[in-house]
């Protein structure tokens, strides 16, 4: 659903929580967009357990 809403132009922030575990073949999850779409990061939060990332999509 988020690469649909990418590509439509109607996402404006993407917040990725990345847990440092690595489980094999796992699925990429913006693997296949059509284009490059600029991020700006708007906010991080480190904590021992995971990483919390915001991110702006840029537009033209």
């Amino acid at each position: 659903m988020a690469q649909q809403a990418l590509r439509a132009g109607v996402l404006d922030e993407i917040q990725i929580h990345q847990i440092p575990v690595l489980r094999g073949a796992g699925r990429r999850l913006f693997d296949g967009l059509p284009e490059r779409i600029e991020l700006e990061i708007v906010r991080v939060i480190d904590t021992p357990d995971a990483t919390h990332i915001r991110y702006r999509v840029v537009r033209d």
